[in-house]
């Protein structure tokens, strides 16, 4: 077998994956012992932080690290889009609709062929646009609870509870989304069990590319598309950059 290594991920890709991780484990950690503070593990926790007020600290400064960074990640795929020297390849097209359904009938049985994907698969897409929608919950209902005094000078008062319940549900489903949906499509699916490094060390194997990713690896390699590929991709495929 090859030993050949491919670049899937860049510096600046695995270090912001890196910063979200460690903020978003901060941010559960002292946010969930405030949503179940009834519990002994929460009080437990809490004394290990150095109490609510500490705690409450540390959760502010992840969550407006997050914002900056939700900021940063924004303004940087949009000039990228403006400018034309990133093409957005996390945007989803037809093709990842009718991929969905191609691969539910690989998994009936009623198919020998999986679909052919390219430098992302709709699962893939469907749990980065899942984390934007999240992130933006989180920020917009983070900013109303922070400064409440000045969001109701402006609404309704009853924006407040609103926007805790919200925080409070959002925070819990994103934590289920990544300890269940993510782990498990990147780290326990037989592909890659039992761990995938690739986020970390930014490369992947030939083999690995040409089963997973085979219309961008075909791009890469200036070769035609795989037989099987959607013909309104063209013989290439769509064009696609670090997204």
């Amino acid at each position: 077998m090859s030993s050949e290594r491919i670049v899937r991920f860049s510096r600046k890709r695995r270090l912001e994956h890196l910063t979200v991780m460690v903020l978003f484990v901060l941010l559960c950690l002292t946010g969930f012992p405030q949503k179940f503070y009834t519990h002994a593990w929460a009080q437990a926790l809490v004394h290990g932080l150095g109490g609510i007020d500490r705690a409450r600290q540390i959760h502010h400064a992840a969550g407006f690290a997050l914002a900056g960074l939700t900021v940063l990640h924004f303004g940087a795929g949009l000039a990228g889009l403006l400018s034309r020297t990133i093409p957005f390849s996390m945007m989803p097209t037809r093709k990842d609709f009718e991929d969905v359904f191609r691969q539910l009938r690989y998994y009936l049985g009623t198919s020998r062929v999986e679909p052919l994907y390219d430098r992302y698969t709709y699962k893939e897409k469907f749990e980065y646009w899942g984390l934007v929608a999240g992130n933006v919950i989180m920020v917009v209902t983070g900013t109303i609870l922070y400064f409440p005094l000045q969001v109701t000078a402006l609404f309704p008062g009853v924006l407040v509870p609103a926007a805790k319940m919200a925080h409070s549900n959002e925070g819990l489903m994103a934590f289920l989304v990544i300890t269940i949906w993510h782990i498990f499509n990147v780290h326990l699916n037989p592909d890659a069990f039992p761990f995938d490094p690739a986020i970390f060390t930014g490369r992947i194997s030939r083999e690995r590319y040409q089963h997973e990713h085979p219309l961008e690896l075909a791009r890469l390699e200036g070769r035609p598309a795989p037989k099987g590929a959607d013909p309104d991709l063209g013989p290439h495929g769509p064009v696609h950059g670090e997204g």
